[in-house]
């Protein structure tokens, strides 16, 4: 099986550049807008060399996960561009959910949960499956933006500050193209209700029906003393509202999340 766009993302003018091996979907798109590509496009390789995570770790894709990147270039601020990422999120766990139809009907109650972890995370059973990390530059006047999402396929990192997890050891036995392909038909619904922003109203509540650790205890660790309180919402910015214990509620723009009984571990 080779990579291939689903039919509706080949209908809304997508295309496709695969790749046997790269460094990093990201600065490949990044590095063709920059040539002057208005996209849309989509970048996709079985094995990423060279990937980054938030805060420039290393987002490193043995041979049959799933790396993808795709470019958007749009007249949108980049405060606005930045809530694309909840539409990716909502892409991801859509594509997830169909193609562990059989693994579901399988292995009965044992079945992959699947959530979405504030800011970009997507977690099955409470392990991380798939980061997403988006990146944009001002071109020609509008916002080149590209949203990459590793997923987990067959192998997992060791060792990591989330304990990961991969669809292979979940039980759901399915290849990189066959996830990529609906991948890329969940996110034309998603990306059209998005709709530059316009839409994210719509985005923001079926997101938080997909939540984790929504009405929990809750640590936000952002570089200096860290808040506790009880996740509460997403604004309509995409903040995260954290409601403390003497009733305030703050907003988070950015952090390290850690919830339940992970709370208090991640506040040290």
């Amino acid at each position: 099986m080779t990579f291939a766009l689903g039919p509706r993302a080949v209908s809304a003018g997508y295309r496709l550049a695969v790749f046997d091996r790269i460094g990093s979907t990201n600065a490949e798109a990044l590095l063709r807008a920059r040539d002057g590509e208005r996209g849309p496009m989509w970048f996709v390789t079985p094995e990423q060399t060279a990937g980054r995570g938030r805060r420039q770790r290393a987002w490193i894709a043995p041979r049959g996960n799933l790396a993808s990147s795709v470019l958007e270039v749009m007249g949108v601020q980049p405060a606005v561009a930045a809530t694309l990422g909840f539409a990716a999120g909502l892409s991801l766990e859509a594509a997830l959910r169909k193609v562990s139809i059989e693994a579901a009907l399988r292995l009965g109650p044992d079945s992959p949960q699947y959530a979405l972890k504030w800011p970009n995370d997507v977690l099955a059973n409470g392990k991380k499956l798939s980061g997403i990390l988006l990146e944009a530059e001002a071109t020609g006047g509008d916002l080149a933006v590209v949203v990459g999402i590793g997923t987990n396929v067959v192998a997992a990192p060791e060792g990591t500050q989330t304990p990961a997890v991969s669809l292979n050891a979940l039980g759901v036995q399915i290849g990189a193209e066959e996830l990529f392909a609906e991948l890329s038909e969940a996110w034309v619904e998603f990306r059209g209700i998005w709709d530059k922003g316009r839409g994210f109203a719509e985005i923001r509540r079926l997101w938080l029906d997909r939540a984790a650790g929504l009405g929990d205890k809750v640590a936000v660790q952002t570089g200096g003393e860290p808040l506790e309180g009880i996740f509460d919402t997403i604004d309509e910015t995409g903040c995260l509202i954290v409601r403390t214990a003497d009733g305030r509620r703050l907003a988070v723009a950015a952090g390290e999340v850690y919830f339940g009984t992970a709370a208090s571990v991640g506040a040290t």
